[in-house]
């Protein structure tokens, strides 16, 4: 181990006995030191409170967690009788102080409570465990998303991408973090040691986390690629144990097949985007043989949108599909669900290109992702994911989002400006020919 290392560690154990004796010694209710810490001036005595304010959390059982958010939400809230006054001062004199104690009065006091605690070293790490908290008691809770607001102002603050260091996986990686991504890997399961070290170690597997300097050993998301000659069709594909391992330079295709966000508690603080055009940066100046950058990815609002869609169909085609797909996920026999390839992917395509929100904007999570960030659709397979994962979420389908460089710019304002699904001519043609006719369709997976 590093000498400065072990040093760092040493003296952060010892800190953190002499903070956690310091919290067990001061009996006040956890509110009145929280509002010791925002009326204290002094750095140490403040560090000295922060400290006791996430210890005394740590022990916390759940309904006092949430009396805890309950103190936050309603009594750490915007003063609106203050705001009214700053306001009206500001309105009658634009000066630069009468802006300033708008500003402060118009932010919710509990924002400086939490700045306050994340000056202790290792506090943002718990503050992002306390979010996550935050957000199991919000359906019982609607109020509390008053106070989930702040914590998601905050974390876009300190998780900016500026901060983020981006790492490469391999089997060098330290153990805790290996441990991690195995633990965090939310698409397609790792079974074990032996899984992982398939999926990272050989010359055309790659593998990228984005890291926070506070939390240097907690990967915040990270993706898997796989380097591949042509766009792949099928993750059984990417992931058979049996494969012909490809050297770098044989490679003209590198394949986003999972993407996985490993922090529950920065939900809806965005890292994807900025990984994708990082990795795709750093390959093509690396490998810059590769000409083609596409995902293999799930469609995970499809089984629930053709569930609603089957009532809608009179020939019935929609719920023998279903029938089918739950069979196969019972049984593991998936070789009937051939037969109705076709159909699965005429249908998954224009769930993906043509089924909105009331926004304008597709109703698929992930095809959201990925067209705003400025891929376009580029082809569907059907019984590319047969596991039963695979099957329970999407019927099998997958689909290709293509990473064209070129054009990645125009396709994400298109979309962001117009809603516009950008899309390939081999899409345009599946939806052209329209549902497949049951007589004389072929068996085929596209």
């Amino acid at each position: 181990m590093n000498r400065s290392r072990f040093l760092s560690d040493i003296l952060s154990t010892i800190f953190e006995r002499r903070y956690s004796a310091s919290a067990a010694e001061d009996k006040r209710p956890i509110e009145e030191v929280c509002r010791s810490l925002l009326t204290g001036a002094g750095e140490v005595s403040g560090l000295k409170l922060a400290r006791t304010i996430i210890a005394r959390y740590g022990a916390m059982d759940p309904q006092e967690k949430e009396a805890f958010f309950r103190f936050l939400t309603e009594e750490l809230d915007v003063d609106t009788d203050a705001v009214e006054a700053s306001a009206r001062l500001y309105g009658s004199e634009r000066t630069p102080e009468h802006l300033e104690a708008l500003i402060g009065t118009a932010e919710p006091v509990r924002q400086e409570l939490l700045r306050r605690i994340n000056q202790v070293p290792g506090a943002t790490a718990q503050l992002v465990a306390m979010r996550l908290d935050l957000l199991g008691f919000l359906k019982d809770n609607p109020a509390f998303g008053r106070t989930d607001l702040d914590f998601i102002h905050l974390f876009t603050s300190w998780f900016n991408r500026g901060f983020l260091v981006l790492r490469r996986i391999d089997w060098d990686t330290p153990a805790n973090i290996l441990e991690k991504i195995i633990e965090y890997e939310a698409v397609h399961a790792i079974d074990d040691w032996h899984d992982l070290r398939r999926r990272i170690e050989p010359e055309d597997r790659h593998c990228f986390a984005f890291f926070h300097p506070v939390m240097p050993d907690e990967p915040l998301i990270f993706v898997e690629v796989a380097l591949a000659k042509g766009v792949p069709g099928s993750v059984q594909e990417v992931l058979a144990e049996e494969r012909e391992i490809l050297s770098e330079s044989q490679a003209d295709t590198a394949v986003f097949y999972s993407i996985s966000n490993c922090q529950r508690g920065l939900r809806g603080i965005s890292f994807g985007n900025s990984l994708i055009k990082q990795v795709v940066e750093d390959l093509s100046r690396d490998l810059p043989h590769l000409k083609t950058f596409v995902t293999l990815s799930p469609v995970p609002g499809l089984n629930r949108w053709l569930q609603g869609l089957k009532e809608e169909r009179p020939d019935g085609a929609v719920s023998e599909i279903l029938s089918a797909v739950e069979h196969a996920e019972r049984s593991g026999d998936t070789d009937s669900l051939d037969h109705f390839a076709p159909e699965m992917r005429y249908l998954a395509t224009q769930y993906l290109v043509e089924q909105k929100r009331p926004n304008g904007l597709p109703l698929d999570p992930v095809a959201r992702f990925h067209l705003g960030n400025g891929a376009l659709v580029h082809d569907v397979h059907a019984l590319a994911d047969i596991s039963p994962n695979g099957l329970r979420q999407s019927s099998g389908v997958m689909v290709n989002y293509l990473y064209d460089l070129s054009k990645v710019e125009q396709n994400h304002e298109e979309f962001a400006t117009n809603q516009t699904v950008a899309q390939s001519r081999t899409i345009q043609s599946i939806l052209r020919a329209g549902f497949p006719d049951r007589k004389t369709r072929k068996t085929a997976n596209g």
